[in-house]
């Protein structure tokens, strides 16, 4: 068995009980995002809602989708995740693929990737029975979730406004992630807290 599938089964296990109960109710923005336990790859259990009095961004990842390799080989992503870490934010990056699916990476394969990008989230972790995944009803990679300090959703949808995987483009787009924890951050509404997520599909 791999590494990272006895991280999967430990994962599902202790991410059931919350989903169970959340799963018919619809994420909605302005609401209490819903709780999920998960067991990051470095092997530590976390709980939403040990989170409670941060900022907690939420950021559906396949390392090998074209439009993840955009944000992440150009160094946005990693940039947004230090910056927020480093103001005290909770970055948690789920990969709600299944087993053998494209950008289903081993614990080795995770932490080569993220040195070679330069990625720094809290916490990675792997959801390969979805359970989180559509708990959220996450639908592509990127797809992005910041939840205040209250612990209620503020913002769902993709990282920014030009849905492409052209590099090129992200200079000129309005990064509604960034935009949504400025707000938070200075205490002032988030103007755009719904949007339309782009990337490719997550590999339920």
């Amino acid at each position: 068995m791999k590494l990272h599938q006895s991280f999967g089964l430990l994962s599902f296990a202790t991410a059931i009980f919350c989903a169970s109960h959340l799963a018919a109710q619809p994420v909605v923005v302005g609401q209490m995002a819903p709780a999920f336990t998960l067991t990051d790859i470095d092997g530590h259990t976390h709980n939403l809602t040990d989170f409670r009095g941060k900022i907690v961004v939420l950021e559906w990842v396949n390392p090998e989708c074209p439009f993840v390799r955009k944000h992440y080989e150009s160094g946005n992503i990693p940039r947004l995740q230090k910056e927020a870490v480093e103001d005290g934010v909770i970055w948690l990056t789920i990969n709600s693929g299944h087993d053998g699916a494209q950008g289903d990476f081993s614990l080795l394969q995770v932490k080569s990737w993220q040195k070679t990008t330069g990625s720094e989230p809290s916490s990675y972790f792997r959801d390969p029975d979805g359970v989180v995944g559509r708990l959220y009803d996450a639908k592509t990679t990127p797809h992005m979730f910041v939840i205040n300090q209250a612990g209620v959703l503020v913002y769902n949808g993709a990282i920014d406004s030009i849905r492409s995987a052209n590099q090129a483009d992200i200079p000129k787009a309005e990064n509604y992630v960034k935009n949504a924890l400025l707000a938070l951050k200075f205490g002032t509404v988030v103007k755009t807290a719904v949007t339309r997520p782009y990337g490719c599909s997550v590999k339920y």
